[in-house]
């Protein structure tokens, strides 16, 4: 029986970018507007946060935005991120701390996904080895290094576990080399896979397209991680969530999934 008590998305910042980098081959000239969100999950274990976002830090300081989203050698730019955005704030607003969570897990170590790590250090991290390993690697600009380099209770796992009752890790490698997903039981209602970049787009799912960057090219791999989510989401009865659109992110907010209710 699941432990789920509560999910809800946070909204840590928003991305302006050329739509061929969430659908391979396709939209190339178009620019969208990407929600970058976490998602906080409170089971009667604990709290567990899918993703953190981005090291505000490197977006707020002039001398460190220049740095690691120079043009010249990161064509993707800076996302759009404020003070209330970062996560304690977040937290703050549901009456919690970055003490209150006790399991970060992590679904990739994209900038976009792990930079927030600064700001819940004292938790369990859970990341899967080969994606450790392929970002410490330095073969994709888009994981920065020191966002995982500190001093961080690692959990590294090999495959798919079981986080807690209700929780279950999901492999959907492809666009990185470790890329994990999250089935989640709720309490009521059916069950929420959060696919991460797995599929960034509604489109990604419907039309089984792959993420723009798959790693070292690996977009077999993507497609059918893609395919399995599918699968898993008509086995469970489980509603399928993309992880940067905005439109199905606004829908989302409209039936109710706000986090400061």
């Amino acid at each position: 029986m699941t432990q789920v008590l509560r999910l809800w998305p946070l909204l840590t910042a928003t991305h302006r970018y050329d739509k061929s980098l969430s659908t391979r081959n396709r939209g190339r000239g178009e620019t969208i507007e990407a929600p970058i969100l976490a998602y906080l999950i409170e089971t009667r274990n604990g709290r567990i946060l899918y993703d953190v976002g981005c090291d505000y830090g490197k977006i707020a300081d002039p001398a460190r935005r220049d740095r690691y989203y120079d043009p010249e050698v990161f064509p993707f730019g800076p996302p759009e991120m404020g003070e209330a955005d970062r996560l304690p704030n977040h937290l703050a607003r549901l009456g919690l701390a970055p003490e209150d969570v006790d399991v970060v897990f992590i679904g990739h170590l994209h900038f976009d996904h792990a930079g927030g790590l600064c700001e819940v250090c004292g938790a369990d991290i859970h990341v899967q080895k080969d994606e450790l390993d392929a970002a410490r690697s330095g073969q994709d600009i888009a994981y920065f290094t020191d966002d995982f380099a500190g001093d961080y209770r690692w959990r590294v796992h090999d495959g798919e576990y079981e986080i807690a009752p209700g929780v279950h890790a999901v492999a959907s490698p492809g666009h990185t080399a470790g890329h994990m997903s999250l089935l989640i039981e709720l309490p009521k209602g059916p069950p929420v896979i959060l696919c991460g970049d797995a599929a960034d787009l509604t489109e990604n799912l419907d039309d089984e397209v792959a993420p723009g960057l798959c790693w070292q090219e690996r977009e077999a791999q993507a497609l059918e991680s893609i395919r399995k989510l599918k699968r898993l989401a008509n086995e469970e009865d489980a509603q399928l969530w993309p992880n940067h659109d905005i439109a199905f992110y606004r829908t989302l907010m409209a039936a109710g999934f706000r986090p400061f209710e």
